[in-house]
């Protein structure tokens, strides 16, 4: 199915951008696990537009309801279905995106594939789907809280348009990367990337960057070998999210520049079990987790919709300006650090899941 993902844990998100609202159902979750609507909003209120002057100024509460699956506080094991109602859709701000397709964005290529498309707000291809992913990411990490606890997902923005930030991998705190609108734990990089992403505003533009993420205390194990690999799987949820356009894990791209002997992580015996002396392949060896952290990077593109005139097309095939109306993002990346963390606790679920089964096979 093209909106689902996961093999034991599995979810499928649904809606539109200005339909009736946006969600998810969860199947595969562990039965009796503490689970409430205030543990997914505090997530989803992380995500949510208008949360400060560089996102959208779009007003949605986001407000969660659960419909299934939880009874008296505690999943039942069966399916969960979470609801998300949209309450601030303004379809007339979209009129011209009817005949004309919007540059770099999927107006075009939804058009191509279904010969219809909803055209108000950017329908299913808007940001608005990974609601559902947020939430059913609050889930995936009760599951692996039973089945591994102390496991911590962190991501931050790296990097908004050239500017970078200096961030320890080891050392960075959620506190730190909540500290600041453009969450990145950099206090001097964030202020700059805050005015970048103003200045983007203000002159009808965009930009976009890098967001860096780190697992710690992962077990080793998890992964399959070949097409499986938890880094293929890894990257495929991250390339999955709207505006991504790379990933790389752990020396990445960086890392053609070494030879073997250089690159290599060397085993040492410590704490009783082997471990690493350096981390270059980011945690993960052979497509399976080695117990050191993971660590990879995605990159966003800058947010197509902008408010500058851009040469385009029409439906049918007229040449056309476009210049785009409605709430946009000037920058994606401060709203996309939580579902970056989201993707990566249902994939690890999925794969805790299935090592669980394989060692009770």
């Amino acid at each position: 199915m093209s909106s689902s993902t996961g093999q034991l844990f599995r979810i499928a998100t649904w809606g539109e951008s200005h339909g009736g609202g946006v969600g998810v159902v969860i199947d595969g979750c562990l039965p009796k696990l503490d689970l409430t609507e205030a543990d997914i909003q505090r997530e989803l209120d992380r995500r949510r537009p208008g949360q400060s002057d560089i996102v959208t100024p779009r007003k949605e509460a986001d407000r969660c309801e659960i419909l299934s699956g939880v009874f008296q506080g505690k999943t039942l094991g069966t399916p969960i279905a979470i609801l998300v109602r949209n309450e601030d859709a303004r379809p007339e701000a979209y009129s011209e995106m009817e005949t004309a397709f919007r540059p770099s964005h999927a107006d075009f290529t939804y058009e191509a594939k279904y010969g219809i498309r909803n055209w108000q707000g950017g329908g299913r291809a808007s940001a608005r789907e990974t609601i559902g992913r947020v939430a059913a990411g609050v889930v995936a990490r009760k599951v692996l809280d039973a089945l591994h606890p102390g496991i911590n997902v962190l991501a931050w923005v790296s990097r908004v348009h050239q500017i970078e930030s200096q961030v320890d991998h080891a050392s960075v705190t959620a506190e730190a990367i909540e500290a600041n609108a453009v969450r990145c734990p950099d206090a001097v990089a964030a202020e700059k990337m805050i005015t970048r992403i103003k200045e983007a505003r203000s002159k009808g533009d965009s930009v976009g960057g890098l967001i860096e993420c780190v697992v710690r205390q992962c077990p080793p194990g998890l992964g399959e070998p070949a097409f499986d690999k938890l880094e293929a799987d890894l990257a495929k949820a991250m390339l999955s999210l709207p505006a991504t356009k790379g990933f790389e894990i752990g020396s990445g791209f960086e890392g053609t520049k070494l030879t073997g002997l250089e690159h290599n992580d060397a085993f040492e015996m410590r704490e009783g079990r082997p471990r690493t002396l350096t981390n270059r392949s980011g945690g993960i060896q052979g497509g399976i987790s080695n117990g050191e952290d993971i660590t990879f990077r995605v990159a966003f593109k800058p947010t197509a919709t902008i408010a500058s005139a851009q040469q385009t097309v029409t439906a049918s095939g007229e040449n056309t300006e476009l210049a785009a109306r409605g709430r946009h993002d000037p920058c994606v990346i401060p709203r996309a650090v939580p579902i970056v963390e989201a993707m990566v606790w249902l994939v690890l679920a999925d794969h805790a899941l299935r090592q669980r089964a394989q060692q009770a096979a």
